[in-house]
């Protein structure tokens, strides 16, 4: 293993003129070696790079000639990117990047990875993201990694010390999403999908306003599990209260299972040497047989729009890419055919100031889940179950959760579909 200084580093060591690198994502971005990258990239020539999201803002529209960018959406701080056109978005789930760069869809000659401080075997974790990473270190030429002392030593997957082609040892906080500020809709949209969250249900959700909300209303819940794609603050007080224990779980039992916390330095502590929580690749947390062992599995996804026979668009509106595919179809399949448990798509009933509804007649952008995987749809005016109903039912249900503003018009759309039957 070479030990590169910072803030000497010099890429050229290892970087080669059109190399593909995989760099980690998300609270687990390397922002040293991703600085670096975007300083060097232009005089080395003809990089990409692949990132799945990114909240450290270092990727903007400005640093956009310094190497190609691609990822699977405009998650986070890469909305900027789509804006000015210096993304190249891969239409695909999470689970499957890491099988698509295993086989070479997805290149990989260089991984960029952070990780915390070795154990006493000479073993570091991948701290805070786990998902791709260990996919892109069996495949790369050449593993960097940036070991940050600040980077809590989490459960789970390692990275043993051998595997290390280049280390670049840091002390900076790590990236950290703070939790978002919940509205009253964002609230009230919460109140409908806590109603599906009973005793021992066993929750998957993301981060930002409505599972904030949700996860501060199920508080006096007992023996909930976790099995999601990523995690935030949010479980340290259900933890706290008790109301976290996965002790019903047939698979799991006493652990949450995550690929990617994404927080703030409460989480990364609480994750620190903690065996409550096991960090693990996307070919376990979304893989449909370890899902299918999970009994009142409640998934919690959101949606740009929804169209009135349960389309749902979760990437794009009309010219603007503004969300993902994520692994909202992984988690929709898992929770709609999970005994005793539901997939709920949550989004408000309204976008831009209340001028434009979100259940729509036609949906402006890509189908991102299909309508015969729908099972629950939430607005801040209710719940409509989707599953088992005929297309003119769905039509009514949608309607009745629409913003009372568009209930009308969308009404006299929705004529067509009750005369035909589809």
């Amino acid at each position: 293993m070479n030990v590169l200084a910072t803030p000497d580093i010099d890429l050229r060591e290892f970087l080669r003129p059109g190399d593909h690198i995989v760099i980690g994502q998300a609270c687990g971005e390397p922002t040293t070696l991703i600085e670096a990258l975007v300083a060097q990239g232009n005089d080395i020539g003809d990089l990409t790079a692949f990132v799945a999201t990114s909240f450290s803002g270092i990727f903007s529209p400005e640093t956009a000639g310094s190497f190609r960018l691609s990822s699977m959406g405009a998650i986070g701080a890469l909305r900027s990117m789509t804006k000015a056109h210096c993304l190249d978005v891969i239409p695909c789930h999470v689970s499957q990047v890491g099988p698509m760069i295993e086989a070479g869809i997805l290149g990989c000659d260089v991984a960029f990875v952070q990780v915390s401080e070795a154990d006493a075997d000479g073993n570091h974790s991948y701290g805070l993201i786990s998902d791709y990473v260990q996919a892109a270190v069996g495949k790369a030429r050449v593993v960097v990694a940036e070991v940050n002392d600040q980077v809590p030593f989490t459960q789970g997957l390692m990275l043993p010390a051998s595997r290390i082609d280049y280390a670049v040892h840091t002390s900076r906080p790590p990236v950290e999403v703070p939790p978002a500020r919940i509205s009253d809709v964002d609230a009230a949209i919460a109140r409908h999908a806590a109603d599906y969250i009973g005793d021992g249900s066993v929750i998957q959700m993301g981060v930002g306003a409505v599972p904030d909300a949700l996860l501060r209303l199920l508080a006096d819940r007992r023996d909930l599990g976790v099995h999601s794609g990523m995690l935030g603050d949010g479980l340290v007080d259900l933890v706290e209260a008790g109301a976290v224990t996965n002790a019903r779980k047939r698979i799991d039992q006493g652990v949450s299972i995550t690929g990617a916390l994404i927080g703030t330095r409460r989480l990364y502590d609480f994750a620190h040497d903690n065996p409550q929580i096991r960090m693990c690749p996307t070919s376990y947390t979304h893989d449909a047989a370890v899902l299918a062992q999970l009994e009142r599995l409640v998934t919690i996804n959101s949606a740009m729009e929804v169209d009135l026979t349960g389309q749902v668009n979760a990437e794009q509106s009309g010219a603007a890419y503004l969300g993902g595919t994520g692994g909202q179809v992984d988690f929709v399949r898992a929770g709609s055919r999970s005994p005793g448990g539901h997939a709920i798509i949550a989004l408000p009933a309204t976008a831009k100031g209340g001028t434009i509804s979100r259940i729509t007649t036609a949906l402006s952008g890509p189908v991102t889940t299909a309508r015969s995987d729908v099972d629950v749809i939430v607005t801040e005016f209710g719940a409509a179950d989707l599953r088992g109903r005929s297309l003119a039912e769905r039509a009514r249900r949608l309607i009745s959760v629409a913003h009372p503003d568009f209930r009308e018009d969308l009404a006299r759309d929705a004529h067509t579909i009750e005369q035909r039957g589809f």
